[in-house]
């Protein structure tokens, strides 16, 4: 029961929160393009089966890969894919959570 209020709380939450902390005066903006950045789970499309609670994301999927994640971690360093990089990475945190909690 943990695991998915840990997760979408992740997912919703921390977006928000960083938003309204780190872009204050564009935080509808910056909110928008975090929760955005779910679309990543596209890739669950080609698992088969799509959807299974007991699988850990991380590694699994190909915008779940470590490799991946070098370059959502990359996004972060140009101003003009912070946002984006932010997103990704937060959205690998709760994919990993979930890891975590199996």
């Amino acid at each position: 029961m943990l695991q998915p209020i840990l997760h979408y709380s992740i997912h919703i939450g921390l977006p928000l929160v960083v938003a309204l902390l780190f872009f204050k005066s564009n935080w509808k903006t910056a909110f928008l393009i975090m929760i955005a950045t779910m679309a990543i789970d596209l890739d669950h499309l080609i698992a088969n089966p799509i959807f299974d609670p007991n699988r850990c994301s991380i590694n699994f999927h190909p915008l779940h890969t470590y490799y991946a994640m070098v370059v959502y971690a990359l996004l972060l360093c140009f101003k003009k894919t912070r946002i984006v990089g932010i997103g990704l990475c937060i959205h690998m945190l709760a994919d990993a959570t979930d890891c975590l909690l199996m």
